[in-house]
C-alpha cells in the first residue's frame, strides 16, 4: 500500500474513533446532579435562570418574616400611642375640671364680697343720715364720703392747719372738679385756705398728705408768686397763691368712718 492509501486509512480510523467516542458518551447514564452541572457548563443562560429562580425562592421565603416584623412594629406603635392619647385626654379633662372649680369658687367669693360691700354701704348711709340729723357741730357738712368744717375765724395757713389737725382732720384736699364746685357753693366764693403749698420747693405744689399736684384748677395767671413768697393756696372760685402769713378762714376735711 502506498503512502496515499495509508493516509486515507488513518483518516477513516480517526473518524471511526470519533464517532465511537460520541456514541459511547451519549449512552452513559450519569447522575442527575452531575448531568445538571454539565448542562449548565454547556448552557450559561440556563445557569442564570436557575440563579434567578433560586433568588426568587429565597425572597419568597423571607417575605413572611418581613410581614411579621411589620405587624410587630404596628402593634408596638399602637401600644405606645394609645396610652399617650389617654394621658392627654385625662390631663385635659383634669384641667377643665380644675378651671371649672376655680371659676365656681371665684364666683362664690365675688358674691360674698358683693354682700359685704352692700352691708358697708348700708352702714355708711345710716351714718350719713345720723350725721345729718343729729350732728353735734352743725358746722360740719357731709358730701359724698367726706365731712367738711368751715371756720368762722381768720388765721394764717399754718395755724389753720393746726386747728384742723386738732379736730382729727386736715386742710382740704380737692381731688376733682366736682369737689371744687361743692366748695365754691358752700363758701359762696369767699377766700378760704386749702391744703396745698409749695413751701418746700418753689413751683412744686403738694397737698398736705404729701402727694404732688398733677393738675389744678387755678385762676387765670395763677400761681404767679407775685410777692415772691406766695407759697400757700386759697380757693376763691378757683385757686390762687398767697403768702402763708396772710389770714383767711379755712376749710378742714376728714373721711367718714364706715
Amino acid at each position: 500500500m502506498n503512502a496515499a492509501g495509508k493516509l486515507k486509512m488513518a483518516r477513516k480510523d480517526s473518524d471511526a474513533m470519533t464517532v465511537v467516542i460520541f456514541a459511547s458518551t451519549d449512552t452513559i447514564d450519569l447522575p442527575h446532579d452531575i448531568r445538571t452541572k454539565l448542562d449548565c457548563l454547556n448552557h450559561p443562560e440556563e445557569e442564570r435562570r436557575q440563579q434567578i429562580r433560586s433568588d426568587s425562592e429565597e425572597k419568597r421565603s423571607h417575605r413572611p418574616t418581613a410581614v411579621c416584623l411589620g405587624l410587630l412594629c404596628i402593634l408596638l406603635l399602637v401600644a405606645i400611642t394609645v396610652p399617650y392619647i389617654k394621658f392627654i385626654w385625662e390631663n385635659n379633662l383634669f384641667q377643665t375640671e380644675n378651671e371649672a372649680n376655680y371659676w365656681l369658687s371665684r364666683s362664690k367669693n365675688l358674691t360674698e364680697e358683693r354682700e359685704e360691700l352692700r352691708k358697708d354701704l348700708a352702714k355708711l348711709q345710716a351714718r350719713l343720715y345720723e350725721h345729718d340729723q343729729c350732728s353735734v357741730n352743725p358746722k360740719w357738712i357731709t358730701h359724698n364720703f367726706s365731712s367738711y368744717y368751715i371756720s368762722s375765724e381768720w388765721k394764717n395757713w399754718t395755724d389753720s392747719r393746726q386747728d384742723c389737725l386738732q379736730r382729727g382732720a386736715d386742710l382740704m384736699i380737692i381731688n376733682n372738679r366736682e369737689e371744687q364746685e361743692f366748695i365754691r357753693t358752700v363758701t359762696s366764693g369767699n377766700i378760704v385756705w386749702i391744703g396745698l403749698t409749695d413751701i418746700d420747693e418753689e413751683g412744686v405744689w403738694k397737698w398736705v398728705d404729701d402727694s404732688t399736684l398733677i393738675s389744678g384748677s387755678w385762676e387765670p395767671g395763677e400761681p404767679n408768686n407775685k410777692l415772691s413768697n406766695e407759697d400757700c393756696a386759697v380757693s376763691i372760685f378757683d385757686w390762687a397763691d398767697y403768702p402763708c402769713n396772710y389770714t383767711f378762714v379755712w376749710i378742714c376735711e376728714k373721711d367718714l368712718e364706715v
